[in-house]
């Protein structure tokens, strides 16, 4: 820019004596008192200054960090003009490496043991994700069709992959064989570690042995690729001979013959192994020389289970450690995360809740420093080595394809227990799923009954081993006491044990509590009156009589710091509120207390800091007593959580959340009770909610026993319960897994991956697919056997019996069916009294009389029938009665026309039936004595009562069953179900029919008059038996057989219903929009494309979406503004079409049960507190506690931003800006504070 002098006027006399005096260029001046300067120091004058345009903006928009918004980076952006480059055309990418050569090494002693040449799978598959929204082609799916991946062009043409392949390359006199060898032959190129070997002239001595004794493989990898032991250490190659050159060595390679036998090749399991199990009761020996150099150092000395899961992450293995509460799994994290350090790679630490994330951030951040947090609304250092989450997060960086996932080398999921939670349940499973091959699992859970089922699971869908580490018993031992005191002063003598440090139930205990209990409500009736309130239930004042009491008895024997268990919220205040003149803190420990809150308190605003309560909560603290709950504002639960980390704290009253969540061990647990309400109804504790609480007594190196008491508030629980739920066997876990919109749309958009793929290795299907080898080789062999046997021939007067098989089985279905329905009947009950006589239809009785003896009932309903059968004598040595021969049924067998008739003398077999086992019931009964019969025929078959003389009253049975079979030449007759028995129930009915109907028609099939029917029909019918078998089999193979198939078939319908999916499977724009939303896709949606938000406010918008992250619970409040009124109106409308068209779709959850989850009970205190409001008056405007107001909240800011992104896919800036504005003016004062854990 050209500078342009100016002519200044004279002076005049009422013009200042100042100076301006230019320095430098940039045209900065300084102002001078005084004459002006010499004319010589300002040789261009005083030029005026116009900065750049483009210079401002880059210092203010972009050089001031300090302008920049921390929530709203996106105004910080700076579009750059792209430069075209043509030459660039011409330049290609590097092909990637199929493949590369890693060194195998002792992890102890770091000595090399040889290379392996690894393949890269499916290298050029998946896309990056700043190029393409697909996510990775991931480990747990299997491979997509090759169609899928190569489509053909015009100009090419079709490969015969199995016969157009050259197998010499030009050039060269000899190719690659591909025929199989024998297994124990040798031959081409050897492998490099043997080159290595046999080139090798140097011999150290007793390396060799040092290495074998040492070395161990790294496992982890497929059980088929070769044979291994049960650690996971593949079986050692032969030596190769030595040479001089290594062209000798090559060419001389085939001609050499083992010497050795070729070991016998292990039969196949009928379930592949994808988790060992380690051996964790006994130290590792000599560890410190196996790890000489541990990637992280311990402070303390480590346990077995530590050592072990260090050894198999050294090794590249991946893990499921399965402890109890407290006992050190953290630890195994830690190193996990120092091993990714060291191998300048990244970890993934995933916890269930936000809190958990932030505690675990603090903790992290001050063991390795290079940590990232990841949640919902704060990211801090997302380029880290380690990374915190929730499990939700990485969810949706796996759908994403982030890039964090190619530089991953371990995840670690905390709580992996969670998993059974029947909300975010299904979010592990999808996690463990999508995870890519390469990257390592560390898997941590409390005591679960099947672990080794779970990390069979986890491994078959990896395709890698897991180790499966688990603590027997727990660091500190816990005693279990029952407590009855409180009408007087404290006394052990209240405190009754239960359970000992050895897990000993003590029943005297036990009776002993139940006595004193008496006693005490006793006294109590005479003191207060027999209307007075005792035995069955305890009043507040009752209730504050024995915290006072059991609190002193505790402080006097050093029992504190306790937590106390008491599953409602209101009671945790109550409880704590009845110890209003309680004081456990000293002097010294009131001053910490006070600054620490002073501290943390001092961020908030003036009023927040007054809110009720936080006095409360500050004064409660101060005593040395804490309430721990969702209805606590989250600030004070965090201050909670480091004053009792501290010690500060020595009385905690806590729902059960409190027990999921870092190490935060107690003296003391108290259980107020041992029932609870699930959100439907009251019941027992479950064992594994009992461990998982009971497991934060004792602390480890502190306590030698923890102490868990349990308070007999009413009467004693009952014995049975009481051992139920503390020696009861914990929940095993079970599959979540369920479809959401999002998860389809997402995997709709992703060409590689599918949702039957999804819904195949999930956890629910794993009981049904686990034995998926052993099923295709069944069905490989049941194939050949159809093959062998061959198709019968079916001319002349066997034309017809295809139908002749088909309906005799018809036939004998339907009377099993109807005889089934008659033993679920009242009359059939009564008919099938003992001394019934029965036709008998099995295997191993064709047609045989019987006589009932017992009818008892089973554990699932049915019914089994002791019956005395007819049959030929049986040998003398003992035994069954010889089975007849398998024969053709012919019309008159199937009817029933010709009975069994034994060829010697008759015999009596002892079966135990079923109702389908039974051809019909006779219309007659016989005259005997059940019991006896029974008796004497059980006694003949044991070796000393089988060569007894029968009974007279056994001949007697034995006579008239046979003269009945031989006096009716055409059959007996049957009681006939329907009409006889009365069974009036359409299923029953129906049967009936059907089973006179095909009775009726099978006389008039030819095939039964031809002289080969016999064989023939045997042959059809064992082909047919065949045939069903495999396709039995190949149905459980396949995706039909898949449990939520018919559930996506129904969602994927509502989905084109909508236009979200084209026909073909593309999804549209109104899908893509769906997908990015994580609740209530559908509605919000509509809602979206309906423009039911656009023309409203901020504080209107947040409002009305208050409905989706608060139930519906109540009638919305009556003074709201009519903009209010009318979006809730179109909500329920939009909400009762969506609901309607999935009842269309067979979705079981009715349009009412839609629109009912939809409340409105929130929108008045979120338009206050969008408008302004403090939040203090809004404390007293809701109708929930302030914990869980601001939890709704910060859902909600949550939602407004995915919309805001949702309305920019749409195109619709307005909405875009609405949404931003809303997010804004909700996110404010101390519903955002930011977390203590972060600071």
């Amino acid at each position: 820019m050209e500078l342009e002098r100016i002519v200044l006027p004279p002076p005049g006399p009422l013009h200042l004596p100042l100076a301006l005096l230019e320095l430098g260029c940039a045209g900065r001046c300084e102002l001078l008192p005084g004459p002006a300067p010499p004319r010589s120091t300002l040789p261009q004058g005083l030029p005026p200054f116009t900065p750049p345009l483009t210079a401002e903006l880059e210092q203010r928009f972009l050089g001031t960090p300090s302008w920049l918004p921390p929530h709203h980076h996106e105004r910080a952006q700076r579009r750059w003009t792209r430069v075209p480059t043509p030459r660039a055309l011409f330049v290609l990418e590097p092909t990637p490496v199929h493949s590369s050569v890693r060194a195998l090494r002792d992890p102890g002693t770091g000595a090399l043991q040889g290379f392996v040449e690894e393949l890269h799978e499916d290298s050029g598959l998946t896309s990056s994700p700043d190029t393409s929204n697909v996510p990775q082609w991931e480990g747990g799916l299997e491979e997509p069709p090759l169609e899928l991946l190569h489509t053909q062009g015009p100009n090419e043409e079709d490969l015969d992959l199995e016969n157009d392949l050259l197998t010499i390359p030009p050039g060269l006199k000899r190719g690659v064989e591909f025929q199989a060898r024998a297994p124990g032959a040798r031959g081409g190129a050897p492998s490099l570690c043997s080159v290595l070997g046999a080139l090798d002239s140097m011999e150290l001595g007793g390396a060799e042995e040092e290495e074998k004794k040492e070395g161990e493989g790294a496992g982890g990898g497929a059980p088929s690729q070769q044979p291994a032991d049960k650690g996971g250490v593949p079986s050692p190659t032969p030596p190769l001979r030595r040479a001089d050159s290594l062209e000798e060595l090559v060419m001389g390679e085939v001609l050499v013959t083992p010497t050795t036998a070729t070991p016998p090749v292990p039969p196949q399991s009928e379930e592949e192994e994808w988790a060992v199990e380690e051996d964790c009761s006994v130290p590792v020996e000599d560890f410190e020389e196996k790890i000489p150099d541990p990637a992280f150092k311990w402070p303390f000395r480590p346990d077995a289970f530590q050592q072990r899961a260090a050894l198999c992450l050294e090794r590249g293995q991946s893990l499921l450690v399965a402890a109890h509460t407290s006992a050190g799994k953290t630890a195994v994290a830690e190193y996990a995360i120092a091993l990714a350090r060291r191998h300048m790679t990244r970890a993934i630490y995933t916890s269930p809740i936000k809190a958990l994330s932030n505690q675990k951030f603090r903790d992290f951040r001050a063991t390795f420093g290079d940590v990232g947090l990841l949640t919902g609304d704060v990211q801090l250092r997302p380029d880290a080595s380690c990374l915190i989450m929730t499990t939700e997060i990485l969810r949706s960086m796996l759908y994403n394809g982030s890039e964090v996932l190619r530089e991953l080398e371990w995840v670690i999921f905390d709580e992996v227990h969670y998993i059974n939670d029947a909300e975010r349940g299904v979010v592990w499973e999808e996690t463990l799923i999508l995870l890519p091959e390469h990257v390592g699992l560390v898997l941590l859970s409390a005591t679960i009954p099947n672990a080794l089922e779970f990390a069979q699971w986890v491994g078959r869908t990896k395709r890698r081993r897991l180790r499966v580490l688990s603590t027997r018993q727990r660091p500190v031992p816990l005693e279990h006491f029952l407590y009855t005191g409180g009408g007087g002063p404290p006394s052990p003598r209240d405190l009754f044990l239960l359970l000992d440090a050895r897990g000993g139930f003590s029943t005297q205990g036990y009776y002993a509590a139940v006595e004193a209990q008496k006693q005490r409500a006793s006294k109590h009736a005479q003191s207060f009156g027999a209307k007075q309130p005792h035995g069955g239930g305890s009043g507040p004042g009752q209730d504050r009589a024995m915290w006072h009491s059991l609190v002193a008895l505790l402080q006097a024997q050093g029992q504190l710091p306790a937590v106390a268990f008491t599953f409602s919220r209101g009671r945790c205040d109550a409880h704590a509120a009845a110890l209003g003149r309680t004081d456990l803190s000293s002097a010294a420990e009131k001053g910490r207390v006070r600054g620490f809150v002073r501290r943390c308190l001092a961020r908030l605003r003036g009023g927040d800091r007054r809110l009720p309560q936080v006095l409360q909560m500050s004064e409660l603290l101060e005593r040395g007593i804490g309430v721990h709950h969702s209805g606590v504002l989250p600030l004070l639960k965090e201050v909670v959580e480091m004053l009792f980390s501290q010690g500060l704290v020595k009385l905690l009253f806590a729902t059960e959340t409190f027990a999921m969540g870092v190490n935060m061990p107690a003296r003391t647990v108290i259980f107020d009770s041992i029932r609870k309400h699930d959100g439907n109804n009251f019941r027992d504790l479950l064992p594994g909610e009992y461990v998982q609480m009971s497991g934060r007594a004792g602390r480890r190196g502190l306590d030698r026993t923890g102490t868990v008491i349990i308070l007999c508030r009413g009467t004693v629980p009952e014995m049975a319960d009481l051992h139920r739920v503390m020696l009861g066997r914990p929940s095993g876990l079970q599959s979540q897994f369920r479809l959401t919109y999002g998860t389809i749309l997402s995997l709709q958009r992703a060409a590689a991956l599918s949702v039957e793929g999804l819904m195949r290795n999930s956890f629910g299907e794993f009981p049904l697919r686990r034995r998926a080898a052993a099923q295709q080789r069944r069905v490989a062999e049941l194939q050949q056997e159809l093959a062998a046997l061959g198709e019968p021939p079916q001319e002349g007067t066997l034309d017809d019996l295809p139908q002749y098989h088909e309906a005799v089985q018809g036939l004998l279905e339907a009377r099993a069916e109807l005889q089934r329905r008659v033993a679920q009947s009242v009359a059939g009950l009564k008919a099938l009294a003992p001394g019934r006589v029965v036709v008998v239809c099995t295997p191993r009785h064709h047609n045989a009389l019987g006589l009932i003896l017992q009818v008892t009932a089973e554990s699932g309903g049915g019914r089994t029938i002791t019956t005395m059968v007819l049959s030929e004598k049986p040998p003398e040595e003992g035994g069954p009665p010889p089975s007849p021969p398998p024969d053709a049924p012919y019309p008159e067998d199937v009817l029933l026309s010709r009975l069994f008739l034994p060829e010697g003398p008759p015999g009596a077999a002892l079966e135990q039936l079923h109702p389908e086992d039974l051809g019909g019931i006779v219309g007659r009964t016989l005259r005997a004595n059940p019991p006896r019969l029974l008796e004497e025929l059980r006694r003949r078959q044991t070796a000393r009562g089988r060569k007894d003389p029968p009974s007279p009253e056994l001949l007697s049975a034995l006579q008239e069953l046979l003269r009945m079979a031989g006096g009716a030449p055409g059959g007996l007759p049957l009681l006939d179900p329907v009409g006889a028995l009365q069974l009036r129930d359409p299923p029953a009915v129906e049967a009936a029919a059907r089973a006179r109907s095909l009775g009726a028609a099978l006389g008039g099939f030819r095939c039964v008059h031809g002289p080969r029917f016999p064989q023939l029909y045997s042959q059809f019918a064992a082909r047919r038996r065949l045939e069903a078998q495999v396709e039995q089999l190949q149905y459980q193979l396949s995706d039909r057989s898949l449990l939520l198939l018919p559930e996506y078939r129904q969602r994927l319908g509502v989905l084109q219903a909508l236009g979200y999916v084209a026909e073909g499977g593309a999804v549209q724009l109104p899908g893509r929009v769906a997908a990015l939303l994580s609740c209530h896709e559908l509605l919000l949606t509509e809602l979206l494309l309906g423009n039911v938000l656009s023309p409203l406010r901020p504080e209107e918008v947040a409002a009305l979406l208050s409905c989706t992250v608060h139930p519906g619970r109540g009638e919305p409040p009556p003074k709201l503004p009519p903009n209010l009124q009318r979006g809730m109106e179109q909500i329920r409308a939009v909400a009762e079409r969506v609901g309607r068209l999935q009842e269309e779709w067979g979705l079981p959850q009715s349009a009412e049960d839609y629109v009912g989850q939809f409340g409105f009970g929130l929108a008045e205190v979120v338009y206050e507190w969008a408008r302004g409001m403090p939040f203090a008056a809004l404390a007293a405007l809701a109708p929930l506690q302030e914990g869980a107001v601001v939890r709704c909240i910060q859902r909600l800011e949550e939602l407004c931003r995915e919309l805001r992104r949702a309305a920019r896919m749409l195109g619709d800036p307005g909405l875009a800006a609405t949404m931003e504005a809303a997010s804004g003016c909700i996110k404010r004062d101390i519903v955002f504070a930011a977390s203590l854990y972060i600071q």
